[in-house]
């Protein structure tokens, strides 16, 4: 970590304002301050008082997120989530500018998706979702259906890449969607981005979430869908955290949770080509969109998927 006054580059230049601008840290004097390592939407820090008063978590908005993100929605989510002990402490210093402080969390480690072929650890995280499922109603309803539409205008506004198989794939999204839609959608505060590093472990095993960004009212199936394909579980690890959530594997429910995980992946594909035109962070966006739609090309393909369809 070090002292703010000597700035390597413009990112650095930006933090060194935020630290400078919020009363929390004092001016900056006695600030230390380094990058922390993992996000691929916003630039994020770790700023330390050197005589030991505060460690914090600074995240400042990466370039082009005002496109898809709502930053009083996400300081809703995340005021709630620390309220119920989900999150961690949030500082309003720079709320006006988008710019969320959290208390660091030094005792806690991000996940890795290793760590979820534990079994405890998996149950840990669905508690932690069942505590985000409880949460008060939250101030932004956006379902995947209002994410991919987001997305698909943000697209042709900014003349972004297509897939090679656009067509075919916005054909499967539109016949989960008139599915999921003529069922109706179980509408609870959703966690909708969870990358392993979102998931804090605990001393004691237990999980808290940080970045909440991307929190909104959704369906709780959404939220379980997109967190099982994140971290490629097994079938039949789906099926146990299935029971452990709703107590029973219920066809339905695998379904539904099955469409959820493939229309996760047109979202964040679309959302990386978006990426590609705006982002200023040195993430490869376009494999990473590829990946998504890879998986999502497996699931639609597979003979299940039309049953799954019928049965959500």
């Amino acid at each position: 970590m070090k002292p703010i006054g000597n700035p390597g580059n413009p990112v650095e230049e930006t933090i060194e304002d935020v630290i400078r601008a919020a009363p929390l840290f004092r001016g900056g004097q006695g600030m230390l301050y380094g990058p922390v390592s993992g996000g691929i939407s916003n630039e994020n820090w770790r700023v330390r008082a050197a005589d030991g008063a505060g460690d914090w978590f600074v995240k400042v908005p990466g370039n082009g997120t005002e496109m898809f993100i709502d930053r009083v929605a996400a300081f809703d989510a995340s005021r709630k989530a620390a309220e119920a002990g989900l999150g961690p402490r949030v500082y309003d210093d720079l709320a006006e500018r988008g710019i969320e402080i959290n208390d660091f969390l030094p005792e806690h480690r991000p996940s890795t998706h290793s760590d979820f072929a534990d079994p405890v650890k998996r149950q840990a995280a669905i508690a932690a979702y069942r505590r985000m499922h409880a949460l008060p109603r939250l101030h932004l309803t956006k379902t995947i259906f209002d994410m991919i539409d987001e997305h698909q205008a943000q697209v042709a506004q900014l003349d972004a890449p297509r897939f090679r198989d656009q067509d075919w794939i916005m054909l499967n999204e539109a016949m989960a969607r008139e599915a999921l839609l003529a069922s109706g959608l179980d509408l609870v505060p959703s966690f909708n981005d969870p990358m392993p590093g979102n998931f804090m472990i605990g001393p004691d095993g237990a999980i808290m979430l940080i970045d909440y960004e991307y929190s909104s009212m959704n369906d709780r199936c959404y939220d379980l869908g997109i967190w099982f394909g994140e971290m490629f579980f097994t079938p039949r690890q789906e099926a146990e955290l299935i029971e452990e959530y709703f107590g029973a594997v219920r066809p339905e429910i695998v379904s539904r949770v099955t469409v959820h995980k493939a229309l996760a992946d047109v979202k964040w594909a679309l959302w990386s080509m978006v990426q590609l035109r705006v982002s200023r962070l040195e993430f490869d966006f376009h494999k990473y969109g590829m990946w998504k739609l890879m998986r999502f090309r497996h699931i639609t393909g597979h003979p299940d998927w039309p049953n799954h369809l019928r049965r959500v």
